[in-house]
């Protein structure tokens, strides 16, 4: 255990550990450490370029890989073999200056042989990590013929040099361990330094994004004052035109009347002409007969008879004339009357097509069993949460939205109506790739005067959906765990 605790301390010294993160396009991805026997293979993505020392008590070896990150390989590899008793793996530092630790930890002081092989880096136990043991002499071999004196100043001697090696080993651990806290020392600053800039970088980042934000809104405040002149401005063009229209049907309308009055004039006037010449030529006729009653008495019969007949046709003729004129007339005012209702009808309609639209547009929309106002809502959070049994994504506005969810597939869209996005930072995707869900991805983005929430499944999921108040939950039910 003293081992382990010592190695441990020494992986718990390095400074400022980052937690993992997606490698960048330029780094270089750490993908696999191997053990076999006493040799160490570390695989990458590209050829690794690193430093390397050593630790003691109990005895390791650190090798540092400069614009390199891990993918994939635990902190901790347990071993099986007796000349390396474990591997620990750190990172630090971001971005281009990210180091990728490996710590081995040795059952004894060996020597270390590292060659690079393409992306691979093998690390192997110089002399095969055989122990190299001294054979002192035995009494058996001490030459014949020597005394006690001589074995004990031999004695001496050895007790003298084994004194010396204890000293120099106790100076050569004193120098390793002031190493070990110069490159400790030297990893903290450098870890210093990448967080001051990382935390420099993020301010300015902020400062930007707030400047955007401020831009945008002023943006949006304009546009929204443009789009109200522009409303404005449609809504007086049709009230215009809807006023041009009545009175040009006004008009039409007078203009129909004064000829309808004109052609009843018209047809009064042309049978009181006709009625006139009937009676000039009856007055005629009544002098030419007086005037020939006394010259033809014997015709008296047959010329009253003919004009009895004349006059009974005339009449006939002056009944029927007197009836088409009147049908005509009764004609022109029932075409007149159905016209007139006719127009009555289509005003009666577009009242109530007005009506109704005023009513629609009064009418609050609901959805989720509450409430919803016609003001334009926005989005404020999109969340991710992991329940007992069901993955939770949740949806927050300023107050309750009408929504629709559609599901296809492997993917369900939630759409939020009359909705915006608030900030940028609403719009990022959620990867919940790394949990025991069924839920893989979060997309949120804007679609016009609505937002779209796309959630991409493992695999076709029974969920549920409900809106209490604010906030709108999915809950996909969790299989296979």
């Amino acid at each position: 255990m003293k081992p382990f605790a010592a190695w441990l301390l020494g992986v718990v010294l390095v400074p400022f550990v980052a937690l993992a993160q997606a490698p960048a396009g330029n780094l270089n991805t750490i993908t696999g450490v191997q053990v076999k026997g006493g040799t160490v293979t570390i695989t990458g993505t590209q050829k690794a370029n690193f430093t390397t020392f050593t630790m003691t008590d109990p005895p390791r070896l650190v090798i540092d890989i400069s614009e390199a990150t891990f993918s994939g390989v635990p902190e901790e590899i347990s071993v099986s073999s007796t000349t390396v008793t474990g591997i620990r793996t750190a990172s630090y530092g971001s971005e281009s200056s990210s180091i990728a630790r490996v710590l081995i930890g040795y059952d004894r002081e060996v020597e270390t042989d590292i060659q690079s092989q393409g992306n691979n880096l093998i690390v192997r136990v110089a002399g095969g990590g055989e122990h190299a043991v001294a054979q002192a002499p035995t009494p058996e071999q001490a030459p014949a013929g020597s005394s006690a004196a001589d074995a004990a100043a031999a004695a001496r001697a050895d007790r003298a040099a084994q004194e010396k090696a204890a000293a120099d080993a106790a100076a050569a651990a004193r120098a390793d361990r002031e190493a070990q806290e110069r490159a400790a020392a030297d990893a903290a600053a450098a870890a210093k330094r990448d967080q001051e800039a990382e935390a420099k970088r993020q301010a300015e980042a902020r400062a930007a994004a707030q400047r955007q934000q401020e831009e945008q809104a002023r943006a949006t405040a304009a546009a929204e004052a443009e789009r109200k002149r522009q409303q404005e401005a449609e809504a007086r063009a049709t009230a215009q035109a809807v006023e041009d229209k009545r009175r040009q049907e006004e008009a039409a309308r007078a203009s129909k009347q004064s000829a309808e009055d004109e052609r009843r004039a018209q047809a009064q006037a042309a049978a009181e002409e006709s009625q006139r010449k009937k009676e000039l030529a009856r007055t005629e006729a009544e002098k030419k007969r007086a005037a020939q009653q006394a010259a033809e008495e014997e015709r008296r019969a047959s010329a009253q008879a003919a004009a009895e007949e004349r006059r009974v046709a005339e009449e006939e003729r002056r009944s029927k004339a007197r009836a088409a004129a009147k049908q005509l007339v009764e004609e022109r005012r029932a075409q007149a009357q159905a016209e007139e209702e006719e127009r009555r009808q289509r005003q009666a309609d577009a009242r109530a097509a007005r009506e109704s639209r005023q009513k629609s547009a009064a009418e609050p929309s609901r959805s989720g069993g509450g409430e919803v106002s016609s003001r334009r809502k926005t989005l404020t959070l999109v969340g991710f949460q992991q329940q007992a049994d069901t993955s939770r994504v949740f949806i927050r506005t300023n107050e309750p939205v009408s929504y629709s969810v559609g599901e296809k597939g492997r993917t369900v869209v939630l759409e939020l109506e009359n909705t915006r996005v608030d900030s940028s930072n609403n719009t990022l995707p959620l990867d919940t790739s790394f949990f025991a869900s069924p839920v893989l991805r979060v997309d949120p983005s804007a679609s016009g005067r609505d937002v779209r929430i796309t959630i991409q499944l493992r695999q076709g999921t029974p969920f549920q959906t409900r809106q209490d108040g604010n906030v709108i939950s999915l809950d996909f039910q969790r299989t296979g765990r």
